[in-house]
């Protein structure tokens, strides 16, 4: 499945260069054009799914099961002292192309890189226990 107006199923299709650096049935990772950091890759799907929550669970297991390699390739490459890994899912989430795809980050201390929201807290520990159950109820209707 692709759509034939979305940058990446094009890149994924080869109609668009990218500096591919894994390819796989499942997904294909290349550099970032607009790299938060020297190094930053993005996971793509093959398939084109805009939404997190519509990805077949087999499939996403597959495409991220060279995750810990491809993560330890990038802090190798770049010399980074740790990694983020952001999913962006939805334009309010940050999520630009819509087209599943998850960023890995080379972070170094004091870096440009920002990474940030303001913690919040629960104003009561049943407040926290009520968003837990809906939750569980959400799990268990799904």
């Amino acid at each position: 499945m692709t759509d034939d107006s979305c940058v990446f199923c094009k890149i994924v299709a080869g109609e668009i260069p990218a500096a591919v650096v894994w390819d796989s049935p499942w997904a294909v990772a290349f550099l970032d054009i607009n790299p938060a950091a020297p190094g930053h890759v993005l996971l793509v799907l093959r398939e084109h799914y805009e939404q997190l929550t519509a990805v077949p669970g087999s499939l996403l297991s597959a495409a991220l099961g060279e995750l810990p390699k491809l993560a330890q390739a990038v802090i190798s490459a770049t010399g980074a002292q740790g990694l983020n890994l952001l999913q962006n899912n939805g334009r309010v989430a940050g999520q630009v192309i819509p087209h599943v795809h998850f960023h890995l980050i080379p972070r170094n201390e004091g870096d440009r890189v920002t990474v940030g929201w303001r913690q919040g807290t629960y104003e009561t520990p049943e407040e926290m226990n009520r968003m837990a159950e809906r939750i569980r109820a959400a799990l268990a209707g799904a």
